[in-house]
C-alpha cells in the first residue's frame, strides 16, 4: 500500500511541474518579422541627453542577425531570437543587450549596456531592407 502511495505522489509531482512551464509550441510561435531597418533614439544617455540607435535586421524563423549602429560608438554584430510578439538581441563584441515588443512597424523594450540602468527605447522601421542611414 505505501509503494502506491509513493507512486500516485510521484505522478502527481510530475504532472504539477509538467503543467507549471509553457508549452513547446508557446515557446517557439513567432507572430512578427523584424526583417529591415528601425531606428530610434534612446533618451538619457549623455549630457546631450539622447543616442541614436539603428537596427538592421534579417529574420530567418526565429532565428535573427543583423547589426547595431550607434552615434557615439559605431557598429556592431548582433544575434537575436524572436518568440511571439518579443524581440531579444545581444550584441556580440559588447554587453548590449536588449527586449523589445514588437507591433507592427514600431518596437518598444529595454536595452542594457554600458550606460548603467536599462532604458527604453522605441524604434520604427523605416525600411524593409536597406541599410541604415547614417545619425
Amino acid at each position: 500500500m505505501r509503494t502506491i502511495a509513493w507512486g500516485i505522489l510521484v505522478a502527481a509531482l510530475a504532472c504539477v511541474s509538467g503543467c507549471a512551464r509553457p508549452d513547446w509550441i508557446e515557446q517557439t510561435l513567432v507572430t512578427v518579422d523584424v526583417t529591415g531597418t528601425w531606428e530610434g533614439e534612446l533618451l538619457g544617455l549623455s549630457p546631450q541627453g539622447s543616442g541614436y540607435y539603428a537596427l538592421q535586421l534579417e529574420q530567418q524563423g526565429p532565428q535573427v542577425k543583423g547589426s547595431i549602429l550607434r552615434a557615439v560608438r559605431g557598429r556592431g554584430p548582433i544575434v537575436g531570437t524572436v518568440a511571439g510578439d518579443v524581440f531579444s538581441f545581444k550584441q556580440t563584441n559588447t554587453i548590449i543587450t536588449g527586449e523589445l515588443t514588437v507591433s507592427g512597424d514600431e518596437m518598444t523594450g529595454q536595452i542594457s549596456g554600458h550606460f548603467g540602468s536599462p532604458r527604453t527605447i522605441t524604434l520604427r522601421r523605416v525600411n524593409w531592407s536597406s541599410p541604415p542611414s547614417s545619425p
